[in-house]
């Protein structure tokens, strides 16, 4: 089972660049294989961690580390719709042992 990638804002671009579905948001299943952690994704889709804002994971408020599995679903937003989450809200990461 892949990895369910939800991109909003202007990381869509990237999306309509590798031939995924176009709209708001842009919804698309990556495979799995060689992706550990949210990072990992941004690495294969091709996004710097700089040019995000907010990620959720399975709908909890994430981290960079944080480690996804096939089934699980992630949003990324851009930094030009950043939210107050960070003041309210603890990331949720999976820290290296």
């Amino acid at each position: 089972m892949p990895i369910q990638l939800k991109l909003y804002g202007d990381l869509r671009k990237i999306a309509q660049q590798h031939n995924y579905s176009k709209g708001a948001p842009s919804v698309f299943n990556i495979n799995d294989v060689g992706i550990k952690s949210v990072s990992d994704i941004l690495k294969k889709i091709g996004i710097e961690e700089s040019k995000t804002s907010h990620i959720f994971v399975n709908r909890a408020y994430s981290g960079f580390r944080k480690k996804v599995k096939a089934g699980d679903r992630v949003a990324i937003f851009p930094r030009n719709m950043a939210l107050l989450y960070k003041w309210y809200f603890k990331k949720v990461e999976d820290h290296d042992e």
